[in-house]
């Protein structure tokens, strides 16, 4: 096989290609030649190699020796066809894109190539219709209007796009003859309209429509090339990561015709249902139509199997063509071990095969196409486990909008989509109406401009989260995901009324009680109630079964970000391994304990504090006791508390003074104290260890709590698995100063209780100093668990809240490559996270180490830090499976 070739011929009795070459001939033109391979019946043509289409974006134009080259390959498709490319017996071409990876819908395809003034009376006799060829005629104009002369060459003068005046002159025509759709349109009007079309590119464009043969051709394949940097082309990359060097191949091959008469057709199919995965021929066509007309909307297409009960199913119309049509899908499907999307075309009865390559599919048809494939023994469960990406796990756990619900809906506005799924419910704009009406059964959508751990209450009882503020991974965001809650954030066009009851999304106003629906996989907000539904498989069935075979092949564990008994329930049904993270500053907002926790920071002696932290110890103690008895034996690494104190302040009025009452201050010293507690910078101030440093009763009362609960369900027979971490260490004498604050406690209850208790003490490694000094730390610390979203942080100096103002521009100027809270930043943060581990192994071989933050659900971030040598990550509940599959995906 030449590899330096420019251009690789495919027929049935002559294929210069394979499967094997899709960074050459992107995916249709190698699956086009293995068709071909396969003897099936193809159209015969030529596919222009992907390095082509850099050299096209570089130059601006075709070569003379690369036209020379098409022509001869014109001339090669000739001999096989029996036709001549603008001569009596005309050849017809399509000319269409090709990428090495699946990008639909993309960029452009031009039909009908070669048709022109001189070619089309031959046409109409070789084809004995004249409607035939005008049809095919008006269909060339418009495509090759839009997609060279308007998108690729910038030649429309005009405000308005030149496909959308086409669309009006033909549907204008359509209702003055009384036609119902395109096949009973006459000659003499698709003759008409064709003229009609040249008259306004010569008005809008002011130039000629080509009417020489190779002009169109060559026009075509340059316009393909261009659409690779077409804005949606460019987008789609962006989203899928897919390379802008990759180019995109350009395949010409000769037309059938589906729209020659009642005995042809077109359409898409898919070898199994891509929404379900069931193993049941799905499709549409449409009969005497080109192939666009299908996914265009013109007309309602018909169901391929007659079982569907809907009239002039192909099986019915045309039984011979249905026969083998279904006979390729089985062939195509056992030969590419896997599901196919393909495109045909009949004409004169005869079936062509236009194309085929690997079928989008939902997540859960993903999951069920998968494990039947091993049961069916047509895959092996290793490749099953390569064929379902982490996030389609994701997408069939949870609520979607019915897609027919969104066919003519129009979103109010668009923010970040940080929790998948979808929700709606009744607007509610403070944490407490949430909770008032959550509690009540009612649904709602907590609409904040952010919210804050003090809102965390209102969250729990929502369905959704909207804010006009914060990124994806804001306090809102990562709640959110945690709880497998829909949610919107940074939607710059939300506004919220001073009074809190009122606001807008864009021109929408919106009150409270409005029923609004959030799809947090896209971003979107509608107004009023949408149709959801869940997805069938989620947690049963073959979605087990593909984790099952995930977990007997992966090596890295997976723990869970949980803080309450139900979460940790939850996370367990999910597979979690125990505990990374359980936060215990989100204990002290139940309204039973907050005015208790408020009052220990506003007093202004220890021995108030003391006081007051020995009223929460009980509580404290029940909520550790509950969760090391669901965990069992699982390891739970509890961090000490993180946030900065002000966060538990932010107080309305009336609380103020009774606070000031309990603690028997006037009003003016309790806001004195909290206006001394606020700090410039909260992130990089006062907390982490260093409020254990400046408040050792704090340390003590949690350490007293949790080394109790243990000690208490040792005594019950229980073998609880503690480990205690402690937050945001930078120094060394940090780690040591509350180790053996932890350490004393224990020492003290051993004595009074006489229950031994075997227990850790780590540290979360959040900020670079702690990664360098790791090393130090190892002689000292049980375990390291990466805290990646403070050391991001920390290590760009980006404040991750306040990131949505100019990560936009970062992206868009290709500064930043992609979002560093959403994947490791390897080239920093990573580098950082590997001298940590160097350093910790170097002292202490055995050390484990592990990472919760975000990350710790994020698939190419799993597969770093199992490149890493970690021994688990850990994340919300709702992303464990996700975790447990990419985990696998990292041995295949």
């Amino acid at each position: 096989m030449n590899f330096k070739q420019k251009i690789y011929f495919f027929s049935q009795t002559k294929t210069d290609g394979d499967q094997s070459m899709p960074e050459i001939l992107g995916g249709k033109g190698a699956n086009l030649a293995e068709m071909c391979k396969l003897g099936l019946p193809v159209p015969p043509g030529f596919t222009l190699a992907t390095r082509l289409c850099n050299d096209f974006l570089k130059n601006k134009k075709l070569s003379l020796s690369l036209k020379k080259n098409i022509k001869k390959h014109v001339k090669k498709t000739e001999g096989v066809v029996g036709a001549s490319f603008g001569g009596k017996n005309p050849l017809l071409l399509s000319v269409r894109s090709g990428a090495p990876v699946s990008m639909p819908g993309m960029m452009e395809t031009v039909l009908n190539v070669g048709l022109t003034s001189k070619t089309i009376p031959h046409l109409v006799v070789r084809s004995g219709s004249e409607r035939f060829a005008y049809d095919s005629y008006r269909r060339l104009i418009m495509m090759y209007a839009d997609v060279v002369m308007e998108k690729a060459l910038g030649l429309n003068k005009s405000n308005t796009e030149v496909r959308i005046k086409m669309e009006r002159l033909l549907k204008e025509m359509k209702k003055k003859k009384k036609y119902k759709d395109d096949s009973s349109v006459s000659a003499k009007h698709w003759k008409e309209l064709s003229f009609k079309y040249l008259a306004l590119i010569k008005k809008d464009f002011g130039v000629e429509f080509p009417d020489d043969p190779y002009s169109q051709l060559f026009g075509a394949i340059e316009a393909v090339f261009s659409s690779w940097n077409g804005k949606r082309a460019q987008e789609y990359r962006a989203f899928e990561n897919i390379p802008d060097a990759m180019g995109t191949a350009v395949s010409v091959q000769a037309m059938v015709f589906g729209n020659l008469g009642e005995g042809c057709g077109t359409g898409v199919a898919f070898t199994r249902n891509p929404s379900t995965g069931e193993n049941k021929f799905y499709g549409e066509w449409l009969q005497n139509a080109q192939g666009e007309d299908v996914v265009a909307g013109i007309r309602t297409p018909h169901p391929i199997l007659a079982e569907s009960g809907l009239k002039n199913s192909l099986e019915k119309t045309m039984p011979a063509a249905f026969l083998e049509l279904d006979r390729t899908r089985k062939q195509l499907e056992k030969h590419f071990d896997d599901m196919q999307d393909i495109e045909f075309t009949i004409q004169d009865h005869k079936l062509w095969m236009l194309q085929t390559r690997t079928g989008k599919r939902t997540g859960i048809a993903a999951v069920k196409i998968a494990t039947d494939m091993v049961g069916e023994r047509l895959i092996s469960k290793k490749t099953a486990l390569s064929r379902v990406r982490p996030n389609q796990i994701y997408e069939s756990l949870l609520k979607n909008i019915e897609p027919d619900s969104l066919i003519g809906a129009k979103a109010l506005g668009t923010g970040l989509p940080a929790g998948p799924g979808a929700s709606c419910g009744a607007v509610v704009f403070s944490a407490e109406k949430a909770e008032e009406l959550g509690r009540a059964g009612k649904s709602v959508i907590l609409v904040r401009e952010e919210t804050s751990p003090e809102d965390i209450r209102g969250m729990h009882y929502s369905d959704g989260i909207l804010t006009s503020r914060g990124g994806l991974t804001s306090h809102a965001a990562l709640v959110a995901r945690g709880w497998g809650k829909s949610c919107v954030v940074g939607c710059q066009t939300l506004h919220i009324n001073k009074n809190m009851l009122s606001g807008s999304v864009g021109d929408t106003k919106i009150k409270e009680g409005d029923w609004i629906t959030l799809s947090g996989s896209t971003g979107e907000i509608f107004k009023g109630r949408l149709p959801l539904f869940q997805n069938p498989l989620s947690r049963s069935g073959p979605l087990n079964e593909l984790l099952s075979w995930a977990d007997h092949t992966r090596k890295l564990k997976i723990r869970t970000n949980a803080d309450t008994p139900e979460d940790c329930k939850k996370a367990l049904g999910f597979g979690a391994e125990g505990i990374g993270l359980c936060r215990t500053e989100h204990m002290f907002f139940d309204e039973k304990r907050v005015r208790g926790f408020r009052k220990m920071i506003l007093s202004d002696d220890k021995k108030s504090r003391v006081s007051h932290l020995a009223n929460l110890l009980p509580f404290q103690t029940k909520d550790f006791y509950n969760i090391l008895k669901v965990m069992e034996s699982k390891p739970v690494t509890v961090r000490l508390l993180d946030p900065p104190l002000h966060e538990f302040i932010t107080i309305q009025d009336k609380e103020v003074e009774l606070l000031a009452l309990d603690l028997k201050q006037t009003k003016s010293s309790v806001l004195a104290r909290i206006e001394f507690l606020k700090e410039s910078n909260p992130m990089l101030g006062h907390r982490g260890c260093r409020l254990g440093i400046s408040y050792p009763e704090i340390t003590e009362m949690q350490a007293r709590a949790l080394l109790g609960a243990g000690m208490k369900l040792k005594k019950e027979g229980f073998n609880p698995n503690i480990e205690i971490m402690i937050p945001l260490v930078s120094h060394i004498n940090e780690f040591v100063n509350q180790k053996n604050v932890v350490d004393g406690v224990y020492k003290e209850l051993l004595g009074a209780r006489g229950v031994s208790l075997k227990y850790r003490v780590g540290t979360m490694i959040e900020v670079p100093r702690a990664c360098l000094i790791a090393e130090e730390i190892a002689q000292h610390a049980d375990f390291f668990s990466f805290g990646t979203n403070d050391l991001t942080q920390t290590t760009f100096g980006f404040s991750r809240d306040d990131t949505g103002s100019f990560f936009e521009s970062y992206f868009e100027s290709n500064i930043l490559p992609g979002d560093p809270f959403e994947k490791i930043d390897k080239d920093g943060v990573g580098r950082l996270m590997s001298i940590a581990v160097s350093g910790g192994r170097k002292t202490k071989k055995t050390i484990s180490i592990g990472i919760c933050g975000e990350h710790g659900g994020e698939p190419d971030s799993i597969r770093f830090c199992s490149e890493l040598g970690l021994n688990y990550v850990s994340c919300s509940p709702f992303r464990i499976p996700i975790a447990r599959l990419a985990a696998a995906q990292v041995e295949l």
